[in-house]
């Protein structure tokens, strides 16, 4: 049954969901790497695909920006459309110095500013982690699959934030200085999500810029093009 924010039935989800948080990107990936994608849902344009990946059934689909938006589709897919991992692909900013620009950032952690996993168990503080058997397979696929990948492969934490602009003087230094590899806004979220409803989760992220030297900086169409180890990743860790 079509839940408030997808239009889908009982059995259109397969089991493993690549998410991105731009639906435009979900139609792009899936037009790649998808045999016979078809559409099964687009409410409020957040476009979602089922297709094969190497005669297996995969689905990708947007999760908006964002924690609060992100918890809402990663509740409704394993609640209602009995999917049972999703990992999500998309940018991060670079924080570590070892990061640079086009490697690939393995989420084995995500810490975060926002409440919403702070709610969840009172007096305690939440840790949002990876599930260990996704992590192992996409770092599989990095050591041991076919051909090369492009820049470094980085396994660690990162931090998702709620501001993308604002952030108190001194925090992303002392982010640095604990060895977070990369910011963005949904990991942790979707960590959480996962815990709850005893289903798995990844993120697996390209970098596309860096907060401390940015004379690197990929332009906004590097950003949609420049994704193909994480996506391979990410696919590997689905499949698993």
């Amino acid at each position: 049954m079509a839940t408030p924010h997808i239009s889908a039935e009982p059995g259109d989800f397969a089991p493993a969901v690549l998410m991105p948080g731009d639906p435009k990107r979900a139609e792009r990936i899936a037009n790649q790497i998808l045999d016979n994608p078809r559409l099964v849902t687009d409410v409020r344009g957040m476009l979602g695909f089922t297709g094969t990946y190497q005669g297996k059934p995969l689905s990708v689909m947007g999760s908006g920006m964002g924690q609060p938006s992100a918890t809402i589709y990663a509740t409704e897919l394993f609640k209602f459309f009995d999917v049972q991992r999703i990992i999500r692909v998309g940018t991060c900013g670079g924080i570590a110095p070892q990061v640079k620009v086009g490697d690939t950032v393995v989420a084995m952690g995500a810490h975060t500013d926002s409440s919403m996993n702070a709610q969840r168990i009172p007096t305690i503080h939440f840790s949002a982690v990876a599930s260990y058997g996704l992590i192992a397979a996409a770092m599989r696929e990095a050591l041991e699959g076919p051909g090369a990948v492009e820049g470094k492969i980085h396994v660690g934490t990162i931090v998702s934030k709620d501001h993308f602009y604002f952030s108190p003087e001194g925090v992303t230094e002392q982010l640095a200085a604990y060895g977070v590899l990369g910011v963005e806004m949904e990991a942790a979220a979707l960590y959480g999500v996962a815990a709850e409803l005893g289903r798995e989760a990844l993120t697996v992220l390209t970098v596309s810029d860096h907060l401390f030297d940015h004379s690197g900086d990929m332009s906004a169409e590097d950003r949609e093009t420049r994704f193909a180890t994480a996506l391979r990743l990410a696919a590997a860790a689905a499949l698993s």
